[in-house]
C-alpha cells in the first residue's frame, strides 16, 4: 500500500468522500514517476477504485505560444502511454479546467479528486470555483516544492535568508524517496485513447514562436538531469556565471511543465559526493526556487509592481523623470533593436533557443528598467518578454526574476544612480569582469545565428 505524508495536501473544499472512481487532475507536475499528487490519488483509489488521471487543455492559455504547447503535448503523449502501460487511463478534455472539470467529475461519478499545487493565480483561481461546483474532495497536493509551500510558512517571506533555516530544517524529513506507482488491475470505463493529431490541430496559438531543439518529456528530463550531474555538477558554482561556460543545469524547462521533479534532481544532487558544486545547485534549486513559490502563493499580484517592497517604490519614484540615455519600445526590444550589442545576443539567444542564461536574464531585465519610460511600463515589457521567448515562461521563478531585478523583490537598496534609485545596477563593465563578452556577442550576433538555425 503507498503511504503519501499528508503534510504535502491540503483540502480546498469541505466536501465528503464517495465511492467512485478517484480523479488525478493533473496540472503542473506532468509525469507518471516521482509524482506525489498521482501517488496519492493511487492509495485513496487502493485496490477498490478507478484511478483515472485527467489533463485540461485550454486551447489557449496566457500568451502561451505554439513552442510552449508543443513541448507540453509531447510531454503529455509520453505521460499517456505510460500510465495505459501501467492499465491506469488518461483522459484530456479541451477547455480551461473549471469549465469542463466538474461536469466530467460528475459523469463519471468520482468519489475524490486530488490535484497540484500551483500558487499563480489563474490556478487558484480555477482550484476555487472547482470546489464549490464539485461535491466531493477537492485536494491539493504539492508535488513542485520539497518542503511543501503551504507548509514551510504561512506568509511571504522576507527574502532567502529567513526561508532558508525553515527548509534546511525540514528538508531531512521532506527529502525522502519516492514510492513507487507500480500497476493497477482495477478497469474504469475504458476512455479511448487520445487523438493528438486533432489536438494538434484545434489549437488557436500563436505559431509565428516556433519550438525548439529540445527533448520534451520524462524519459528526456531524467537523460538531462543524469548529464548535468555526471559532466557539470562539479564545476558548477565556478561556472554558472558565465554564459559561454555552459556551466548550468538546463533543467528549467523540465521543471516548468512537471516533466521533472525538483524533488528528484534534489535526491540525485545530494547523493554526490559534497562540495562547492552540490552545495550551490541545491541552493538555486530548492532555496531560491521555493522562495519564489512562496512570493507568488502570497502575493496574488505578484506580476505588479505593486507587489514591490516600499523601499523599492519609494526610491522608483523619486527617479521616475530621470532623463534616459536610450528609450525602446516593446517591438524595438523583441526584435533586438537597441543600441547595445550585448543585450542584443541576450534577447537573440531567448528567441532563438527559448532559453537565456540566469546571469544573463538579470543583466538584460535591468536594461530594459535603464531604457523604459517608466518603471511599470519596464516590469510590462520584461514579463511579456520571457513569457512569450522563454520555455519556463509564466512560472513563479520568472515573474520573481523580473521583480528582483526592476523593483528590487528579495533584495535591498545600493548606491544610488540616475533611473535606478537605489535599485541594484548592473552594466557592461561588470558583464566583462565575469567572462568574455566578445565571444557572447558572436555566438548570438545574427551571423552567427544563421549557422544556428541552419
Amino acid at each position: 500500500m503507498i503511504k503519501v505524508d499528508r503534510r504535502r495536501g491540503c483540502l480546498l473544499n469541505q466536501a465528503e468522500f464517495a465511492d467512485g472512481p478517484v480523479i488525478y487532475w493533473m496540472s503542473r507536475e506532468q509525469r507518471v514517476r516521482d509524482n506525489w499528487g498521482l501517488l496519492h490519488a493511487r492509495e485513496l483509489a487502493g485496490d477498490k477504485y478507478p484511478l483515472i488521471v485527467v489533463f485540461c487543455l485550454a486551447p489557449a492559455f496566457v500568451g502561451a505560444t505554439m513552442r510552449h504547447y508543443d513541448f507540453m503535448l509531447r510531454g503529455l503523449q509520453q505521460v499517456e502511454r505510460d500510465l495505459r502501460f501501467l492499465g491506469y487511463e488518461f483522459v484530456l478534455l479541451s477547455g480551461a479546467a473549471d469549465k469542463v472539470l466538474p461536469e466530467f467529475v460528475r459523469e463519471v461519478g468520482a468519489g475524490a479528486v486530488v490535484t497540484d499545487f500551483d500558487p499563480l493565480r489563474i490556478k487558484q483561481q480555477w482550484q476555487a470555483g472547482i470546489g464549490q461546483e464539485i461535491e466531493v474532495p477537492l485536494i491539493e497536493m504539492d508535488g513542485h516544492n520539497v518542503v511543501p509551500a503551504r507548509f514551510v510558512s504561512g506568509k511571504r517571506e522576507y527574502g532567502a535568508r529567513t526561508i532558508r533555516p525553515k527548509i534546511h530544517r525540514l528538508m531531512p524529513e521532506f527529502l525522502e524517496e519516492f514510492p513507487a506507482l507500480g500497476t493497477t488491475q482495477v478497469k474504469g470505463a475504458g476512455f479511448p485513447a487520445t487523438d493528438w493529431e486533432q489536438v494538434f490541430s484545434s489549437l488557436r496559438v500563436d505559431e509565428t514562436v516556433s519550438p525548439v531543439d529540445l527533448a520534451p518529456g520524462e524519459a528526456a528530463a531524467h537523460t538531462a538531469l543524469d548529464e548535468f550531474i555526471s559532466k557539470r555538477l562539479v564545476k558548477y558554482a565556478e561556472d554558472r556565471n558565465d554564459p559561454n561556460a555552459e556551466g548550468t543545469s538546463r533543467l528549467s524547462a523540465y521543471y516548468h511543465f512537471g516533466q521533472l521533479a525538483p524533488q528528484r534532481a534534489a535526491l540525485n544532487v545530494v547523493a554526490c559526493p559534497s562540495g562547492p558544486g552540490v552545495e550551490a545547485y541545491i541552493e538555486e534549486l530548492v532555496i531560491r526556487r521555493e522562495l519564489s513559490d512562496n512570493f507568488c502563493l502570497h502575493t496574488p499580484n505578484y506580476d505588479s509592481l505593486d507587489s514591490a517592497p516600499e523601499w523599492a517604490l519609494k526610491t522608483l519614484a523619486e527617479h521616475a523623470a530621470d532623463l534616459r540615455d536610450y528609450a525602446y519600445s516593446y517591438e524595438d526590444f523583441e526584435q533586438a533593436r537597441t543600441h547595445s550589442a550585448l543585450w542584443n545576443a541576450c534577447q537573440n539567444q531567448m528567441v532563438q533557443s527559448g532559453f537565456m542564461h540566469g546571469y544573463m536574464r538579470m543583466y538584460w531585465a535591468k536594461k530594459i528598467l535603464e531604457w523604459s519610460a517608466s518603471p511599470e511600463e519596464a516590469l510590462r515589457i520584461v514579463i511579456a518578454l520571457n513569457d512569450r521567448f522563454e520555455m519556463d515562461g509564466r512560472d513563479p521563478n520568472g515573474y520573481v526574476g523580473a521583480l528582483w531585478s526592476v523593483a528590487g523583490v528579495h533584495d535591498r537598496g545600493w548606491k544610488k544612480r540616475p533611473v535606478f534609485g537605489s535599485i541594484r545596477y548592473m552594466n557592461d563593465r561588470g558583464c566583462r569582469r565575469k567572462f568574455d563578452v566578445d565571444a557572447y556577442i558572436a555566438k548570438w550576433s545574427p551571423r552567427s545565428l544563421m549557422r544556428y538555425m541552419s
